[in-house]
């Protein structure tokens, strides 16, 4: 072997070595899919920056498997096929070998159509449950979590007899309603109204006309984003909320902001988050949140903290894993678990047990009325 001939080898060799360690060390490209318009757009500021924090935290740390984590932003508030193209460019296009998703559940059942497995998903907002795709881990709370104990609870304190229910038409607002039934009957009240509408209504008033008539002391609102602010402030206007309470699974901060307090009277929500838990954990996170993006940073909410919970559900599955590998993935996800701002967060069936927190509004904002702890998502997906 002459010397030309033994110094390429050598380099080849080298090279090879250290090929394993520069991919290793590359970075991690997360796609980030937010609605970034529509009906949902107002959770699009807060989800993107609580992805900034969820970013800058993991980095810190070292990221996930030892790789820094570089985001893409994608529009999931476009129409299910167009956020899928979105979703593909990042994926295909842009190299992203994690999905992070906060959107409602059309897009979702179009993202999970496009990976069919092939990438590892994490769907973070309140959603219907159900969802059980291979690759797919659900951060969000369910109707089991939400509900099943917080209607009972309203019934011992509340005594409400007559329920109406409204939402807006589309998977979400019916399946939860669906479900609520069941929790409403088993104690004693009577559902007297279920009503769907879609998106772009901007009048309630016949609603509000069959609620009032049908002598409802308990409305369960299923509606999104601007839909539920303008129904809420027109349910005051109408001289309702001193007659009827109210319950809303997807009522967070930005919304309350929208409806205000003045309307908000007998106004209850139910969620694995609010941005005034007083636990250190959700006070490191919000003291965290605000020091980064100030004083004037868009309103911390369920929502976006979602997105923050899901880089932890990432991270906590990556390490127990040690991969990114969704056949790996799924097997490690059960059990899988960390400490975030909601509290202790353990994945089971690719869902979460969590707490879930009953707040009522005052003169300052949402005030946790009860914290139910470690609820678990009633899901039963096979891993």
């Amino acid at each position: 072997m002459n010397r030309r001939t033994f110094l390429h080898g050598a380099a080849a060799a080298a090279a090879a070595i250290s090929a394993p360690a520069v991919r290793a060390a590359s970075p991690l490209k997360v796609a980030v899919m937010l609605p970034l318009s529509g009906p949902a757009g107002l959770f699009g500021p807060s989800s993107k920056a609580c992805t900034e924090l969820a970013v800058e935290t993991l980095n810190a740390r070292g990221g996930v498997l030892g790789r820094t984590l570089e985001v893409s932003f994608g529009d999931a508030g476009l129409p299910p096929a167009e956020a899928s193209q979105a979703a593909l460019k990042l994926w295909k296009g842009g190299g992203a070998q994690v999905v992070i998703g906060m959107h409602d559940s059309a897009v979702r059942g179009a993202l999970v159509g496009l990976f069919k497995g092939q990438v590892p998903y994490f769907y973070t907002p309140v959603y219907e449950g159900g969802e059980c795709a291979k690759g797919t881990y659900v951060n969000g709370e369910t109707p089991a979590q939400q509900l099943a104990p917080v209607i009972p609870w309203i019934a011992a304190e509340r005594k409400p007899k007559k329920w109406y229910m409204i939402g807006n038409d589309y998977i979400w607002g019916r399946n939860t309603n669906a479900a609520a039934k069941d929790y409403i009957t088993k104690t004693g009240a009577q559902v007297v109204g279920d009503e769907y509408l879609p998106f772009t209504v901007d009048n309630f008033d016949s609603s509000l006309t069959r609620i009032r008539d049908s002598g409802a002391d308990a409305v369960l609102v299923s509606l999104v984003g601007g839909a539920s602010v303008t129904f809420n402030k027109a349910f005051a206007s109408f001289g309702l909320a001193d007659k009827a309470l109210r319950l809303g699974t997807l009522i967070e901060e930005n919304t309350l902001a929208g409806i205000g307090l003045a309307n908000a009277k007998n106004l209850y929500s139910s969620a694995g988050y609010f941005a005034n838990i007083q636990t250190p954990a959700a006070k490191a996170f919000s003291d965290a949140y605000f020091k980064k993006f100030g004083p004037q940073a868009p309103a911390l909410n369920g929502l976006a903290e979602s997105v923050y919970e899901g880089f932890l559900m990432l991270d906590a599955i990556a390490a127990k894993a040690k991969s990114l590998d969704v056949a790996k993935m799924d097997p490690a996800s059960e059990g899988a678990s960390y400490n975030g701002p909601r509290g202790a967060v353990t994945m089971r069936s690719r869902h979460v047990e969590q707490d879930v927190y009953v707040a009522d509004v005052d003169d300052k904002g949402f005030r946790v009325v009860k914290t139910f702890p470690r609820v678990a998502s009633g899901q039963s997906c096979k891993v």
